[in-house]
C-alpha cells in the first residue's frame, strides 16, 4: 500500500502546512503549486513541489514526474494548460510523460476525476477552497496489485 498526500493553492500559508506534514509523517507529499513560499522553505521541505502563477521563485520546476509504486505521477500547477475551461491539454502532456496520475491545482475546486486510463486529482485549495467551505488536502492509498 503507498499513501501520498496532495495539496495545492495554499498561498502563504505555513503553519497549516506544518501542521498538515505533522498529522502525515513518513509519506510521500506533493505540492501543486501557489505556495507563495521560497522553493528551500522549511515549510515545503521533503515535498515535491511545482511553481504556480503566484510563485515567484524560479527554481520551481513547471512539472515533476515522480514514480510511485508502480504509477507514474505527473505534477503541474495547471494555469499552463487551461484547466478552468478543460483537462485536454492536461491529458495530451500526461500522455507524453506516460503518466498514469495526474496531480494539479490553479481552480481550488477538489475534485478527482478517471479518464482513459488517467487519473486526474485536484486538492483543492487549503486557503481559499470554492465551491465549498471546507479547506481541502487528497489523501490518497493505492495498493498495486
Amino acid at each position: 500500500m503507498y499513501e501520498v498526500l496532495i495539496i495545492s493553492d495554499s498561498h502563504g500559508l505555513k503553519e497549516e502546512i506544518t501542521e498538515i506534514k505533522s498529522r502525515h509523517p513518513n509519506i510521500t507529499m506533493i505540492h501543486c503549486g501557489d505556495s507563495e513560499l521560497e522553493y528551500d522553505s522549511v515549510e515545503l521541505e521533503g515535498m515535491y513541489k511545482v511553481r504556480g502563477n503566484c510563485d515567484f521563485d524560479s527554481r520551481y520546476p513547471e512539472e515533476e514526474i515522480i514514480s510511485i509504486g508502480g504509477l507514474t505521477f505527473f505534477v503541474t500547477h495547471g494555469h499552463l494548460f487551461q484547466v478552468k475551461s478543460t483537462f485536454m491539454k492536461l491529458s495530451y502532456r500526461a500522455k507524453e510523460l506516460g503518466a498514469d496520475v495526474i496531480c494539479f491545482g490553479h481552480s481550488h475546486i477538489a475534485g478527482a476525476e478517471q479518464n482513459d486510463g488517467q487519473l486526474f486529482i485536484n486538492p483543492g485549495s487549503i486557503r481559499l477552497p470554492r465551491n465549498r467551505h471546507e479547506k481541502t488536502i487528497c489523501n490518497c492509498k493505492m495498493g498495486i496489485h
